[in-house]
């Protein structure tokens, strides 16, 4: 008979494979859309301000549409829905939907209003008599109505989350990326590159992706037997406990974001830099998203239910299983971001507007900033462990601390070393924000990894080290080789060193007997549950 602790690492392996798959399509896709921009907009004044601009709906949307609610949320509605019964957790949900509506809906008009002085705020370099300044102010305007729908949708997933039914929480960024490839699309054929129309336009589809997004979500929310009726403005007593164990949990959530803001407020002074830090960010997000998204829908919301009904190695089990995985994806995607910066940034952005030199400073930052991954995951895993006990306010200060750290490194390091120092600076709040975490949470006897753990975690890393030499060696084969003109010769470089890198990572896991190669191919092929 299996272990108990063996069959829910299978279980939380094949939802984090359902999940995760979904994930890495979004994500796939925002390859392609950030490809498009980098080809119509480069790296110039237009694309600094609608870069710039793009930090306001891009923050809120991390703060809530992208599970940050879920640490609240999740364990709340558990709880309710355990000791009070269907009805009770159908108006907590039902007053969290209206509330969130009216003040996310105050605050559109706010940034609608107060724009100029929004842009002073996030890009403080930009000269207020600028070309950039003035695009930025009209484009944060444009974009502003996201921010209102990113509550509704955030409230809607939170709920489908805490039901169970991920998929379409999970599959809510492709839709919204796919209508902003098409918008990128349109511009490309329309002609219309690196103009004030086509920043225009892209900011307006950011709306019209956030409604298609909660067309979907509020679709499948409406499906379930706890279905929101109708928004209301009832405060009940729990969901003032989720404003107030919500506010840290978010404020923790969105510091990711708020600190690649404040790299861009300490390189904006500099042309193009802000669009480069920008480019990096984007590809660093790539493994970053697919393991928040699947900490946020899948791992929390188990670690949660052990925590309540678990015994304390149930828990330890559970924790261990979901350090390992996040670690599993983190270590290899940093070692291969670092060593394969230049071509990833060649192969997707090299076109168009975007020139070679465009694609070496993006690299250089990207081979910076991925070199915090691991310390980004593994704060987030612990997060998630806090969150479980409804604790927010430990991550919350955590991550005020990676901040703080990350923003005194840019100062220091901007002056001497450009955008890249400001890249390396965000790489360090990671492993700051983590590490105080995990002695908090360890001192508290809340962070339990079984006896399994530091093996599973040592062997991960030497499967890591294979992979980096099956690189390294990959690498030197292409660049003897040469590297083929054109998009398509670009990618089908890149594409061979990926997949000798995941080939021997993969071997090497199995050699080690971390993973059977057949079960994780298994878990990342499974089609994904269809609610009812």
């Amino acid at each position: 008979m299996a272990r108990p602790d063996s069959a829910a690492g299978r279980t939380l392996a094949r939802k984090v494979g359902t999940v995760g798959g979904a994930t890495l399509a979004s994500r796939l896709l925002a390859f392609l859309r950030d490809a498009g921009i980098a080809a119509l907009l480069g790296a110039g004044p237009m694309a600094d301000a609608y870069f710039a601009a793009l930090q306001v709906p891009n923050l809120f949307r991390r703060l809530l549409a992208e599970g940050a609610l879920n640490g609240a949320f999740v364990p709340l509605w558990l709880r309710l829905r355990e000791q009070q019964g269907a009805d009770e957790v159908r108006q907590f949900g039902e007053g969290a939907l209206g509330l969130m509506a009216v003040v996310l809906g105050a605050a559109t008009v706010l940034l609608i209003l107060l724009a100029p002085l929004v842009v002073q705020v996030i890009a403080p370099g930009f000269a207020a008599d600028g070309a950039r300044f003035d695009a930025a102010v009209s484009l944060v305007r444009l974009s502003a109505p996201y921010v209102a729908i990113a509550g509704c949708v955030a409230v809607l997933g939170a709920i489908l989350n805490a039901e169970g039914r991920v998929t379409a929480v999970a599959f809510g960024p492709i839709v919204f990326n796919g209508v902003l490839i098409a918008a990128v699309a349109g511009l490309l054929l329309g002609g219309s590159a690196a103009t004030a129309h086509a920043g225009a336009v892209l900011a307006l589809a950011i709306v019209a992706a956030g409604v298609a997004q909660t067309v979907l979500i509020g679709g499948a929310a409406m499906r379930l037997s706890v279905r929101p009726r109708r928004p209301s403005l009832t405060l009940s007593p729990a969901l003032r406990r989720l404003f107030v164990l919500a506010g840290p949990g978010l404020v923790a959530g969105g510091i990711p974001q708020i600190t690649l803001m404040a790299g861009a407020m300490i390189a904006s002074p500099s042309p193009a830099a802000v669009s480069w830090l920008y480019y990096a960010d984007r590809l660093y997000e790539f493994p970053l998203g697919v393991v928040s998204v699947a900490i946020a829908a899948v791992m929390g919301p188990v670690i949660a239910t052990r925590v309540r009904t678990g015994t304390g190695p149930e828990i330890a089990a559970v924790q261990s299983r979901a350090m390992e995985l996040a670690l599993g994806l983190a270590l290899p995607s940093a070692a291969a971001f670092v060593l394969l910066a230049e071509p990833i940034a060649r192969a997707l952005f090299e076109r168009g507007a975007f020139s070679p030199h465009d694609t070496r400073m993006v690299a250089a930052a990207l081979a910076a900033i991925a070199a915090g991954l691991p310390g980004h995951v593994a704060e987030k895993v612990f997060g998630a462990v806090s969150f479980a006990r409804e604790d927010t306010h430990t991550p919350m200060w955590s991550a005020l601390a990676g901040l703080t750290a990350a923003t005194m490194a840019g100062l220091m390091l901007f002056p001497h070393y450009g955008h890249v120092g400001v890249a390396a600076a965000i790489a360090t709040a990671g492993y700051v924000g983590a590490g105080v975490l995990a002695v908090v949470l360890a001192h508290r006897g809340w962070l339990r990894f079984d006896a399994a753990a530091a093996g599973r975690v040592a062997r991960i890393f030497l499967s890591t080290v294979a992979m980096v030499l099956a690189l390294v060696a990959a690498r030197m084969l292409a660049d003897r080789a040469g590297v083929p003109a054109g998009t398509l010769g670009r990618f089908a470089v890149l594409a061979g060193l990926l997949g000798a890198g995941f080939a021997a990572y993969l071997a090497a896991l199995q050699a080690l007997g971390v993973v059977r190669g057949t079960e994780l191919l298994a878990a990342l092929r499974r089609p994904p549950p269809v609610a009812p």
